[in-house]
């Protein structure tokens, strides 16, 4: 029998076996992880927003647990966990004209019941997440009618407004332009350092992955080809191995973390990098 983590670690997730599959298409295969509390991870690779929704459990495991601190996740009812771990898949979507105010209130239905209705503490939780995502003056808008970065804002809201310790985001940088996405990464990375808040998010960008993860996870034939922290894990090798491409690792002169630069026809393996 696999024991459960110590409650007293400092690791927020586990996966012990875990194994996640589409009818009997297998993409993730009896996987063992730990996500470090209070820190930034960031998934990459074939199978990551798979691993995301297993551990957020919109998809159930074929095999094996998955553990949020000392208890299965499997055991806690939906409330339950909605009050621990807040979730923001790909590319949601809301009805047409609902307000922003309206969809950050939907955070807090988890702490809703029938001799609970709605309270002043769910009142601040949710003029607390627009202020901490400065979404505030778009409070009444629709969001049909905000900008890419507005409208991602306001789906970050709706998951603080949960008011929990771990967020899971699959893509939260997905159709937002350059300026955009850094806004997005900026308020995570303030969250994380400000509140201590757990993240863990699914990037395409390795560039970004680095800058921003504490802590990386690289999947690839349905089980982990390398955790660590970025320093540790980019490497040349694990591009060529993972994504099929040339490369060339350096240092960023802005970040100092690893910077991939990819190498395609255009520019030959012998060009000399600087």
């Amino acid at each position: 029998m696999i024991a459960p983590p110590n409650a007293t670690s400092s690791v927020a997730l586990t996966t012990r076996k875990f194994t996640l599959a589409y009818d009997d298409k297998v993409i993730i295969d009896s996987l063992d992880l730990a996500i470090p509390a209070e820190k930034i991870t960031v998934l990459v690779g074939p199978g990551k927003s798979t691993l995301l929704k297993g551990l957020g459990r919109l998809l159930k495991p074929k095999q094996g647990k998955g553990y949020l601190g000392s208890e299965s996740i499997a055991k806690l009812s939906t409330k339950a966990i909605a009050k621990r771990l807040g979730l923001l898949p790909q590319a949601p979507t809301a009805p047409e004209g609902l307000t922003v105010r309206d969809l950050v209130a939907q955070g807090r239905y988890p702490h809703q019941g029938w001799l609970q209705q709605w309270s002043r503490e769910d009142e601040q939780q949710v003029n607390r997440a627009l202020s901490m995502t400065q979404m505030q003056e778009f409070a009444p808008c629709a969001l049909e009618n905000l900008s890419g970065g507005q409208r991602q804002r306001a789906w970050i809201a709706m998951t603080l407004a949960q008011d929990t310790d771990i967020l899971l985001l699959d893509e939260p940088t997905t159709y937002l332009d350059l300026a955009h996405q850094m806004e997005v990464l900026d308020l995570l990375y303030d969250l994380n350092q400000d509140q201590g808040r757990t993240i863990v998010m699914v990037l395409h960008d390795l560039n970004q992955a680095c800058r921003y993860g504490d802590y990386r996870v690289t999947v690839r034939d349905g089980t982990v080809y390398q955790q660590g922290h970025p320093e540790q894990v980019m490497t040349e090798a694990m591009v060529r191995e993972v994504f099929g491409l040339e490369s060339r690792i350096v240092s960023d002169p802005v970040a100092r973390t690893p910077l991939c630069i990819p190498i395609g026809r255009k520019i030959s393996l012998k060009t000399p990098i600087s």
